[in-house]
């Protein structure tokens, strides 16, 4: 039999994620304490090199929920992580124009300017990957590649560990000297470049408070493949130690996921109070840009066509050389812990899970 797990290290993203629920009520903390486990958050960790496994999963015994390049860049880099469960909560994803540019639809884009990110100190740069996904998506609804456009890169300095993340008032707020920053929307404002991409509640409020034009939403068109970015699905992931080791322990973290979620979707007003925070933005963000019905998008599970567009974006971020190697998403996952919680537990009973 294994040792007690002393301590459980947890990250997810800034956005919508039923781990993100599961902590700021408590249950996370309150389930594994059962256990003897405490839990520590690896970004709100004094230590850089803890900090960064935010996006390497180098911290053995963790878990991270959110955004799919960190954790596809560290599989493929050879990191002994599995996929426990996949949400796909649709979030507005803009490519966005001046109104005087003459940029109104996408066929326009044909030989302007499009600005990017360029955080070159950075082990994976996220920001630049989803950028030119949702690019790239928009691009092949008019028969376009990205070498119709010039692409014009905008670098960051530091990386996106270099300080810790501190909470105040329960929201998750970034100390990094460059957050807050948007080198490419400055770009776009001064006239260097011709459209940008954004995402999220950011998005939608800078592109009205700028009175920016939306050329197209990728993340609302209807086919999930088109949506397929970052956020689309995420990746609930731990390190293969910790599901070996302490099962239990995964087997808790992922009931106090779905446990979050079942909660969500009869509490929406609540639910959207708390996205809010988890974005640092208002409630009005939160509904434009993950809808009104954002309560009944979290749901973490194994579906094929998350399955499908994972590969897909697997395959994606290999052609544009962000990651060294592709790799067969199948061979990820563990089914293991949800199909153990699903078969034990009727879905409406997901809240008193006993494992």
């Amino acid at each position: 039999m294994s040792h007690p797990l002393d301590t459980l290290w947890y990250t997810r993203c800034p956005v919508p994620t039923g781990l993100g629920i599961a902590v700021q009520q408590g249950w996370l903390q309150a389930d594994l304490s059962a256990l003897g486990t405490q839990v520590q958050s690896l970004r709100e960790a004094d230590d850089q090199a803890v900090r960064e496994s935010h996006f390497d999963h180098s911290l053995r015994n963790s878990v991270r929920h959110g955004g799919s390049i960190p954790a596809i860049w560290a599989r493929a880099q050879g990191r002994e992580t599995r996929v426990i469960g996949l949400s796909w909560a649709d979030e507005a994803q803009l490519i966005l124009s001046l109104p005087g540019s003459g940029i109104r639809t996408v066929k326009d884009l044909a030989g302007r300017r499009f600005g990017l990110p360029d955080w070159a100190a950075a082990q994976i740069d996220f920001t630049r990957a989803q950028a030119l996904r949702g690019l790239e998506n928009a691009l092949r609804l008019e028969s376009l590649q990205v070498g119709d456009v010039q692409l014009v890169n905008y670098r960051y300095d530091g990386t996106f560990s270099d300080r810790p993340v501190r909470n105040v008032a329960g929201t998750p707020v970034s100390t990094t000297q460059t957050a807050g920053r948007n080198l490419e929307l400055a770009g776009l404002l001064r006239g260097e470049v011709d459209a940008i991409f954004l995402k999220g509640a950011s998005a939608v409020q800078l592109a009205h408070a700028f009175g920016l034009h939306t050329v197209i939403d990728t993340g609302a068109h209807p086919d999930p493949l088109v949506r397929s970015n970052n956020g689309t699905p995420r990746t609930l992931a731990v390190d293969s130690h910790l599901l070996e080791q302490h099962p239990q322990v995964a087997r808790t973290i992922l009931a106090a996921v779905l446990r979050a979620e079942d909660w969500a979707q009869r509490h929406p007003d609540e639910t959207r109070r708390y996205l809010a925070r988890e974005t640092n933005s208002s409630e009005y963000w939160v509904s434009v840009a993950y809808g009104n019905d954002a309560h009944l998008r979290l749901r973490t599970a194994l579906d094929e066509q998350a399955l499908a567009a994972l590969q897909d974006f697997v395959h994606f971020l290999k052609r544009w050389r962000f990651i060294p190697a592709s790799f067969t998403v199948s061979d990820w996952i563990d089914r293991g812990p949800l199909d153990a919680l699903l078969a034990n537990t009727p879905a409406m009973e997901r809240t008193s899970v006993a494992l």
